[in-house]
């Protein structure tokens, strides 16, 4: 199989946004726990462990979501050259791999503490076994689906705890990146609908591209913009993040406006790319504030 195939088995674009997340937020509670210089005050070979195994735990997440899926992933023009759908690799081989992978990533994560390897194995089986087989039930799935997606954030912060805590701060982490997930989640699910609709997906909140789906999306985006504000609001964080938070809440916030002024297939773009930056903005600053302090 060559690395193009593997990469696309693992969805390398979404696990390395999903390992970026967690890296950050273990930064962010190494430096909560540690008020020493910033190079010095963090386990970097624990920082590397996190990394690679929140990838592998990852990569085995969407591996089972691919096995399950294999048949619905034939049907939809995105997904049909996937080494599953296409032939280019086996159920068997598949299944080994996402094991091994699951496997490994939790052992990694589990020897940071025992509450970070047991958050990843959580975060598997609610991705595979729960929001998967949803997608094709209701729209209920994506609030199912928030759940592992903001987990690492959660896993991050929780894995540079020497005992495993969970504090506000980790909370607020994943508040903030559990909210993100639904404006992030439907402009995909916007743009994607017509290619959704031939495997049976219902992600949009009302089913269809229409007003009501537009004013949901927009009221999960106007709800983020306090939620953004809450590691100042809680002194965790300064001025700075706080400015910037609300600034980059702002811009996401007009372009879900955008979506629902035009209801177009283009502002749903717009508001998908919006998303990918907005996350790791909002979470490096939160670690710069704290790096400054």
């Amino acid at each position: 199989m060559k690395w193009s195939d593997y990469s696309k088995f693992i969805k390398l674009r979404l696990t390395f946004m999903v390992t970026l997340s967690a890296s950050i937020s273990f930064l962010i509670g190494s430096m909560a726990n540690n008020h020493a210089h910033w190079v010095s005050g963090i386990n970097w070979i624990n920082w590397i462990k996190l990394i690679v195994g929140g990838f592998l735990v990852t990569s085995a997440a969407n591996g089972f979501n691919e096995m399950i899926e294999k048949d619905l992933d034939k049907l939809m023009k995105r997904t049909m050259d996937r080494p599953l759908p296409s032939g280019k690799m086996t159920n068997g081989q598949a299944l080994v791999l996402s094991l091994g992978m699951g496997m490994a990533g939790t052992y990694l994560l589990g020897s940071l503490n025992l509450l970070t390897g047991l958050l990843s194995v959580f975060s598997i089986l609610l991705y595979a076994f729960a929001y998967t087989p949803l997608k094709r039930k209701s729209p209920i799935a994506v609030f199912v689906g928030a759940i592992p997606g903001a987990l690492p954030a959660l896993i991050g912060y929780v894995a540079a705890q020497q005992h495993g805590r969970i504090d506000e701060i980790a909370l607020i982490l994943f508040a903030i990146q559990f909210v993100w997930q639904f404006p992030h989640f439907w402009a995909i699910a916007w743009v994607l609908d017509d290619d959704y609709k031939l495997a049976g997906f219902r992600l949009l909140p009302t089913g269809s591209r229409n007003l009501g789906s537009a004013v949901i999306t927009f009221i999960f985006t106007l709800i983020l913009v306090p939620v953004s504000l809450l590691p100042t609001i809680y002194h965790y964080g300064g001025y700075y993040v706080g400015a910037v938070s609300l600034v980059c809440s702002i811009v996401f916030l007009y372009q879900a406006y955008n979506l629902l002024r035009t209801q177009q297939i283009e502002a749903a773009r717009k508001l998908m790319f919006g998303s990918f930056m907005y996350l790791p903005i909002v979470q490096l600053m939160f670690l710069f504030d704290f790096i400054g302090k």
